[in-house]
């Protein structure tokens, strides 16, 4: 696999509010903040890896699905997997906790009671 990201020694991460936003088609209350990379969904390339934040309450109604891999640690607070459209319901992890998922699996839908930070790492496959 072909890796295009930058060459990053250790810098602080401003876990305050710079550089944070909500990815396209989450809800208020879940942000990103890309650490490296960057990931061309419509070409079907590249990879990233990002920090992503819930807010405490926050959750999504739908499970995701998508065409690369991704990688998941539960850094930080807690994370519920496969609650209802209510919000209700589901499997709690805490920290130190990690999933690897294929192109094409469903996953969630997910919400937080306290908020909790997640590593990502996104890619495509070679062609």
């Amino acid at each position: 696999m072909a890796i295009n990201k930058q060459h990053l020694e250790f810098f602080p991460v401003d876990m305050g509010t710079e550089g944070w936003h909500v990815p396209a088609g989450y809800p208020e209350g879940i942000e990103q903040k890309i650490l490296a990379g960057a990931l061309d969904e419509d070409a079907k390339s590249g990879n990233r890896t990002r920090l992503l934040r819930f807010a405490p309450g926050v959750f999504t109604t739908k499970p995701f699905v998508h065409d690369y891999w991704e990688e998941v640690y539960l850094v930080s607070g807690d994370l519920t997997v496969g609650n209802d459209e209510n919000g209700k319901g589901g499997e709690s992890f805490s920290p130190n906790t990690y999933a690897c998922r294929p192109p094409g699996a469903y996953h969630g839908p997910f919400k937080s009671e306290q908020g909790c930070v997640l590593l990502e790492i996104h890619y495509y496959d070679e062609n």
